[in-house]
């Protein structure tokens, strides 16, 4: 079975390194070389390799400052869904939304959260149903399970394990190389993910 590995939004902006906008907690300069001495390892052992990237308009819905009066973290409704209004962050071209990892690990990154309207979470596609390039690359490449971590267990890697499970594909998904906004709705999310079928491994160690 053919497998690749999604990193998922290791941004500046998502970092405590990079005092980032939306900095998450336990993401300083040791998480990053953990993130990325792992992905090196990857890379050496011929895993195909693939990045997520917010990659937002400056005036993009989840931005509370799209919503004059409106403030950081509060919730919105909006077309029937719960908005989280997060500060703004990982806006294109910016420095806070490069990723710190080197460009020519992976196989290809591709960029969610493009659009205006739209709620971008998950690596395959957005809130208004706009797909990303990832399902059509990695079908291209053959793959069939998908090993996942990254910022933030309970938002982005949450909800790309999520869609790729849906898609059929068998996930894994890497705890101690995972950060979250909240301890309790990370920890949540990590449940929900193995209830839905993906296994969830502490380290890489096991997977060699």
């Amino acid at each position: 079975m053919k497998t690749g590995v999604i990193v998922t939004d290791i941004q500046g902006d998502f970092t405590e390194l990079k005092h980032g906008f939306l900095a998450v907690k336990e993401t300083d300069q040791c998480f990053i070389d953990k993130v990325l001495t792992a992905t090196k390892t990857f890379k050496e052992k011929g895993f195909a390799l693939f990045a997520t990237q917010d990659w937002h308009p400056k005036n993009h819905i989840s931005f509370y400052t799209t919503h004059p009066g409106k403030k950081a973290f509060e919730v919105i409704s909006r077309n029937g869904k719960e908005q989280v209004l997060w500060p703004p962050h990982c806006v294109q071209g910016s420095e806070g939304a490069k990723i710190l990892l080197d460009g020519k690990l992976f196989d290809a990154i591709v960029r969610k959260g493009t659009e205006v309207e739209f709620e971008s979470y998950s690596g395959f596609h957005d809130d208004g149903g706009n797909q990303t390039l990832l399902h059509h690359i990695l079908q291209a490449k053959q793959i069939e399970r998908v090993i996942i971590y990254g910022i933030a267990t309970d938002y982005c890697v949450r909800a790309t394990a999520l869609d790729a499970l849906k898609l059929g594909y068998q996930v894994v998904m890497i705890k101690g190389l995972s950060r979250g906004i909240g301890l309790e709705t990370a920890e949540k999310a990590i449940e929900e993910l193995r209830r839905a079928g993906a296994e969830i491994l502490e380290s890489i160690d096991s997977l060699f």
